[in-house]
């Protein structure tokens, strides 16, 4: 925690450039006010600060000063100093929550060792408030990433301590770690949580559209090109930008993204006039970047311009104390979503679920609890079948039965997660506007309101 600054409030000028000076030879960084008024003004709950208040000033009094003060922040320690002390101001001073009361005339060694206590008592107070901050946001953070895995109590810890950052941050992690999950909370426990989180997936974005649809374009840029079209670079700006499966994104369009985390602008396509941008960068991949450097799947200039921090998920595999506890929440939602009762699979069930290897890591067993939730095969011996390298022949339901099943709750479930974003969906899923309308129809799903 940082040593609190000093705040100087005395309308005698001598008087505050004395003590600012004894203070800043002693290594303080310090303020001074001629009036409280002007010291309230910009003084807030939890800014790490100590006042140092003249007793006898001009319309707020020291008294009067240090009462406002304990209605923003009771804890900020108040140091009152007066020519004029005597007993029962110190001891109204006192009850009312001043942290100490010095008489002038002082010594300098007198006020830098009542200033040494109250920094010591302020940085107690704001490490205690900060450590309390972040027990009641990792508790949060449990409800996002569920297990308890000691690699998975430590990627807790590193996003909760760069969440508040701004830091760009790479995420490493197989497909179906729950990458999307880690980008999302880093935003949602940063300064930029009340603005957009913007999630691209390159993946998904064709090689000829990548430039158009990353930076934007100006009315007739090219043609189809009818009207402006802001980018996702600058659609983010004030938010999170989330750039998922990065690798897939094309070289060339690399090189322009490094350019505009550079300089922070971006020209549209038939433009020549930059436009600023502010965003949190926070990429994916599910490949090493030593990996996609390799194989000439990134830049090695923009990986260094992108790797502030690096976050690596685990594997299921990696971290399978977790999995019966996982399987179970995703087993309630699924119940949930069916309308049914969940029926928790027996001491075989949990066996067979450690046994396997996950290769589609808690995407395949949240997709293994909505196949348990909809089987017919008794609980005994449900999930071994589930697991079997010949899931396709399940029986008690036809492939055609357990296609359907399986694409409507894919397709349901992307609904939700992009709030009925048609476009969103249509990106995750691959496929076209007409087919998804026609599988929606047949499956009788709607979408639900952003």
């Amino acid at each position: 925690m940082s040593t609190p600054e000093i705040y100087i409030v005395d309308d005698d000028r001598s008087m505050r450039d004395s003590t600012r000076q004894w203070l800043e030879l002693a290594g303080y960084s310090v303020r001074d006010f001629d009036r409280a008024a002007k010291a309230l003004d910009i003084i807030g709950q939890d800014m790490n600060v100590i006042i140092i208040s003249d007793v006898k000033m001009p319309k707020i009094d020291g008294i009067a000063f240090q009462k406002a003060l304990a209605g923003i922040d009771p804890d900020i320690p108040v140091i009152l100093i007066t020519a004029h002390g005597d007993i029962s101001m110190a001891v109204e001073a006192i009850r009312n929550g001043a942290y100490d009361f010095l008489e002038k005339p002082f010594e300098p060694e007198r006020i830098l060792d009542s200033v040494q206590r109250a920094v010591e008592k302020r940085k107690l107070i704001m490490e205690n408030r900060e450590l309390r901050s972040q027990l009641t946001a990792a508790h949060g953070l449990d409800a996002r990433l569920v297990g308890a895995n000691p690699k998975m109590r430590a990627l807790k810890q590193q996003i909760m301590g760069l969440a508040p950052t701004e830091a760009s941050i790479m995420i490493v992690g197989e497909t179906g770690t729950g990458k999307e999950v880690v980008a999302r909370c880093l935003h949602d426990w940063s300064s930029r949580k009340e603005a957009l989180f913007l999630a691209v997936n390159c993946a998904a974005i064709p090689a000829t559209m990548a430039e158009s649809e990353l930076f934007g374009y100006e009315a007739g840029a090219f043609t189809g090109a009818g009207q402006r079209h802001r980018g996702k670079l600058e659609a983010a700006s004030g938010g999170t930008l989330f750039l998922d499966e990065l690798s897939s994104m094309p070289l060339e369009i690399q090189g322009k993204l490094l350019r505009a985390l550079e300089s922070r602008r971006i020209t549209r396509l038939g433009s020549n006039t930059p436009t600023p941008v502010d965003f949190r960068l926070i990429t994916a991949m599910n490949i090493t970047p030593d990996q996609a450097i390799d194989s000439e799947k990134l830049r090695k200039d923009l990986y260094y311009r992108l790797n502030t921090m690096e976050l690596t998920i685990p594997a299921l595999r990696e971290r399978k104390d977790d999995i019966s506890s996982l399987f179970s929440l995703f087993l309630e939602r699924a119940a949930e979503m069916y309308d049914c009762l969940p029926d928790m699979p027996g001491p075989a069930g949990y066996s067979a679920l450690m046994a396997h290897d996950w290769p589609g890591n808690v995407r395949e067993l949240k997709s293994i609890a909505e196949r348990y939730v909809l089987s017919n095969l008794a609980r005994e011996e449900r999930l071994s079948k589930l697991l079997a390298p010949d899931t396709g022949a399940e029986e008690g339901a036809s492939l055609a039965q357990q296609v359907r099943h399986f694409e409507r709750h894919l397709i349901k479930d992307s609904l939700k997660r992009h709030s009925g974003r048609i476009n969103r969906v249509m990106a995750e899923l691959g496929i076209p506007r007409r087919t998804l309308n026609e599988k929606m129809a047949r499956y009788k799903l709607s979408r639900p309101s952003a």
